[in-house]
């Protein structure tokens, strides 16, 4: 399994995010973990960047919202996630532990 990290160096929230990503991946031998820099409002829309961090599961994002459709707005951003606890700027090391152990 290929996760990717995308973030912005402004957004504190990645790094949380890279922590809950690590421990998972420590459970999980299949998985190689990518870091992508999303530094300019161009890479952005070249990536689909909705928002710092977004998390990418074999490509696709997991945590994708119905309005962060490609379309939709994209940008250099931290990004909102909700969690059992209300509103993160990380989904929870068991929200992430779910969506990678699917199949």
């Amino acid at each position: 399994m290929d996760v990717t990290l995308l973030y912005f160096a402004d957004c504190p929230n990645w790094k949380v995010a890279d922590g809950h990503l690590a421990e998972v991946a420590r459970e999980l031998p299949d998985v190689t973990i990518t870091r992508q820099l999303v530094s300019t409002p161009e890479d952005a829309a070249r990536v689909g960047f909705h928002g710092s961090p977004s998390i990418l599961v074999d490509g696709v994002d997991v945590f994708a919202q119905p309005e962060d459709d490609p379309g939709g707005r994209v940008g250099l951003s931290c990004r909102v996630y909700q969690t059992p606890d209300g509103p993160a700027g990380s989904p929870t090391l068991s929200q992430l532990r779910a969506v990678m152990t699917r199949g």
